[in-house]
């Protein structure tokens, strides 16, 4: 079975950095689309971030220019990078990927069990 798991959340001051990571283990014949979002209290989860296998990107507004997500293919992991981090960042975060997972399956989207982030003003 398909699993993501995530680290590197945690509780920060505003203007400070966190580093999370995704991995994807299991049967995994094609790894597309890699991607965070987050889902802050009361609110809908948002895409915050989403990053190819060929290495395109797309970024919520929010975020460009402060938050850089990044792949390493080899190892099926994903990172997201968060500078300059504002209370309105804080949230749980949740690692999503498009996964074949075998040959004659079709792509499906998987979610991992979310890491908290909390910036403090």
């Amino acid at each position: 079975q398909v699993q993501l798991v995530e680290s590197g959340g945690g509780l920060v001051q505003a203007g400070g950095s966190l580093r999370l990571s995704c991995v994807v283990s299991g049967p995994i014949y094609i790894l597309s689309d890699m991607g965070w979002y987050r889902q802050a209290p009361e609110k809908e989860r948002e895409l915050v971030a989403m990053m190819g296998r060929g290495g395109s990107t797309n970024y919520d507004a929010s975020v460009k220019g402060r938050f850089t997500i990044s792949r390493d293919n080899a190892q099926n992991t994903v990172f997201l990078q968060m500078n300059d981090l504002k209370p309105d960042d804080t949230g749980v975060y949740f690692c999503s990927a498009e996964v074949k997972p075998t040959w004659n399956t079709p792509f499906e989207k998987y979610w991992g069990q979310g890491t908290q982030v909390s910036v403090s003003s």
